[in-house]
């Protein structure tokens, strides 16, 4: 065997144990019986210890060391060692005890998350989210960094990403949609109680497991469950499986994600099976990811054309609810603007906003400015200060997003460069196939699903978010395209 198989063994190895662990926390998030959570943590502990172990051994790093003096490798098989060399650099920093420390404080806090919801008190959450506060703080510290101690936690999910790119972006949100919102609050507001009528959870479940079968989704690689907080877990390119929330009172919840899950996992499953384990066969960031997710949901789920080919078979299926509704009403509706409580269900517009308050929230703790027992109070100020509302309790304010729970520091950021980075990609699908938007308005969506195989998902790691940008659109990532789309979108539904 020669050295580069050894190696593609070895790390498929290590990705064997990850999967393991996430079924386990597949399962945790959508039928493990309560009483067994302790065990739970102390299952995906032990695994993880085992993955770190694996991941670190002093043979594999020796194996790497030689592999990258080897000038025989392909671009894609350079790529795969040396991003994974970079990794071993990085996991070889943290002890196997600080790992397992690690998976059992996450496990823990996700149930201690779920039953401060249950409790709505933020006070049940608060010890065991200082426990992760205190273990990122201590993460950056062990992996250093050369500007700021954010940046250790961004470059998990935004290899390469800084806090000092990542600021100013938010400042142009602040200086272009916020002033954009603002306008359109002038305006009168499009009506939209019909979709919080009746709406039964069985009949919503069939229309969004058709949605994804339109999409391209593949079930015989997949399938659908029901979490608390939806989300997408891929254990390889042929079984990516995501979940969904639905509320019988609010036919947005099921609806948005589902495309939005959807969308991850298309690019899961549109992933090269045969690089299984592998950096290439792996998403090239989270922005990147967030950006096919946010690209079904936003520039296909909620266009005109798509409801011109959907609308009719939703009312088909809740005939009462919306036989006095168009499908031009319809799509005015899901489009409202409004500041809103909850992250998930925000319109796409605002939905910055509640980023930007995680991203300054996060930054600050890192920083050691804030505290946790205060999170509450600062949450609940910061909505009033960036969205103008109120927060009535805990559940509907700071303990509304897992992603704490899971330690996943650095994650928020992610979701609007997704949709600035979906804005710009579905410009540059619109010049490859120029009757795209016809074809969506047909519910043909294949040849969308083609292109984004062809120019992003088959890459894995192959690039970095900015190269993949460049190479996709001819220009690094550029905000005016998502001020463009949401000018020309919302111009029309508010008549500005």
């Amino acid at each position: 065997m020669n050295a580069y198989h050894q190696y593609c063994e070895w790390q498929q190895k290590i990705a064997d144990v990850h999967n393991a662990i996430a079924v386990l926390s597949w399962d945790q998030e959508t039928y493990l019986p309560e009483k067994g959570a302790k065990h739970r943590s102390q299952q995906i502990a032990t695994l993880s210890g085992i993955a770190h172990e694996i991941a670190t051994a002093p043979t594999w790093g020796e194996l790497l060391h030689d592999l990258q003096n080897n000038s025989h490798l392909s671009e894609w098989e350079r790529c795969n060692v040396i991003k994974t060399a970079d990794d071993y650099e990085r996991q070889s920093k943290f002890t196997t005890d600080f790992v397992m420390r690690e998976s059992k404080a996450i496990a823990d806090a996700y149930h201690a998350w779920m039953h401060a919801r249950q409790a709505n008190d933020f006070k049940v959450f608060a010890p065991a989210l200082t426990t992760i506060v205190d273990i990122k703080r201590e993460t950056c510290h062990i992996m250093g960094y050369d500007e700021h101690p954010y940046d250790a936690l961004l470059h998990e999910y935004e290899p390469q990403g800084k806090t000092s790119v990542i600021t100013p972006l938010f400042e142009s949100v602040r200086s272009q949609l916020v002033d954009f919102v603002q306008q359109i609050a002038q305006q009168p507001q499009v009506e939209d109680s019909f979709l919080y009528d009746h709406y039964h959870k069985d009949a919503q479940w069939e229309f969004g497991l058709e949605l994804l079968e339109q999409m391209g989704y593949d079930f015989q690689a997949g399938r659908q469950d029901k979490s608390t907080h939806p989300f997408t877990t891929s254990f390889s390119p042929l079984d990516v499986r995501v979940t969904t929330r639905v509320n019988e009172h609010d036919l947005n919840e099921m609806t948005w994600s589902c495309l939005h899950e959807g969308g991850h996992a298309l690019y899961e499953q549109g992933l090269k099976p045969e690089y299984y384990g592998l950096p290439t066969g792996k998403a090239a960031s989270l922005g990147i990811h967030e950006s096919q997710s946010r690209l079904w949901e936003n520039n296909v789920g909620r266009s005109l054309p798509y409801w011109k080919a959907n609308f009719k078979r939703l009312r088909g299926i809740f005939r009462k609810q919306l036989k006095n509704v168009g499908y031009f009403q319809f799509y005015k509706a899901i489009n409202k603007v409004e500041p809103s409580l909850i992250r998930t269900s925000a319109d796409e517009l605002t939905y910055h906003f509640h980023i930007l308050i995680r991203f300054e929230i996060e930054k600050a703790l890192i920083e050691g400015k804030i505290e946790v027992k205060d999170l509450a109070e600062i949450w609940n100020a910061k909505y009033r200060e960036y969205l103008g509302i109120d927060v009535p309790d805990d559940k509907h304010g700071v303990l509304q997003d897992i992603h704490w729970s899971h330690g996943s520091f650095g994650y928020f950021p992610t979701y609007s460069l997704g949709s600035f980075y979906a804005a710009q990609f579905f410009a540059a699908a619109q010049r490859s196939i120029p009757d795209l938007n016809s074809q969506i308005e047909a519910g043909k969506l294949g040849e969308l699903l083609a292109w984004l195989r062809t120019n992003i998902h088959q890459y894995g790691m192959l690039y970095t978010s900015e190269e993949l940008c460049q190479k996709v659109t001819g220009e690094p990532l550029n905000f005016d395209y998502f001020m463009q789309y949401a000018r020309e979108k919302y111009g029309a539904i508010y008549g500005l």
